[in-house]
């Protein structure tokens, strides 16, 4: 990812302090935030770094839109290498460089709209569309250790112009807190559409 000029960023929902339970009790019987909770909230400056890397790259190489619960970005570079598991799931990494065919690494970003956090365990299915609607390619996406936690796979475009990015989010495969007759978070599949979206030879 390109080093950029980085501008501070106020995040969308900083971490508390402290938290009276892992389920949603935050607050007192008589509706006001626990004492603590009223506390200056802070978070630890590797997630603070992530967002303003994050809102930075969406700036300039990508874009965003909202569906469901989401906020969701995109960004493009190019084809990039990753460290990936020699035989099976848990067997030595190493480094698998891009195909010769690969022209692209494209990025989805889910976040939970409501607080802002980059939402693990999401199965997310990126096709790219053509001018004539025209699936050009379709791929599975993996979630990826970086600056920011992302998602993302290369590809293959054969030629530069304008497509449409269309990412499929099934519901994260994680459990939920929460009551019953509540309505389970983050629990149905939406899709969020980039039109014109410009694809041409990355260097």
């Amino acid at each position: 990812m390109p080093r950029l000029s980085l501008r501070p960023l106020l995040l969308t929902a900083p971490l508390a302090l402290a938290l009276t339970a892992c389920g949603g009790a935050d607050a007192d019987s008589d509706g006001k935030a626990p004492a603590a909770a009223q506390a200056k909230e802070t978070a630890p400056a590797g997630v603070a770094h992530q967002h303003t890397v994050l809102e930075a790259e969406i700036a300039a190489r990508g874009g965003e839109t909202k569906a469901g619960e989401y906020r969701i970005g995109y960004i493009v570079e190019a084809a990039e290498p990753w460290f990936q598991s020699e035989h099976g799931a848990h067997g030595k990494l190493v480094n698998r460089e891009p195909a010769k065919n690969e022209t692209h690494h494209i990025e989805i970003i889910p976040m939970e709209a409501k607080t802002g956090r980059i939402v693990p365990n999401v199965p997310i299915k990126l096709e790219v569309v053509d001018a004539k609607g025209k699936v050009v390619q379709a791929q599975e996406l993996n979630f990826y250790h970086a600056e920011f936690f992302h998602y993302a796979n290369n590809f293959s475009i054969p030629e530069a112009g304008k497509y449409t990015l269309r990412a499929t989010l099934q519901p994260p495969t994680f459990l939920r807190h929460g009551a019953s007759g509540e309505k389970p978070a983050l629990s149905e599949t939406v899709t969020a559409t980039f039109n014109d979206v410009t694809l041409k030879a990355e260097s």
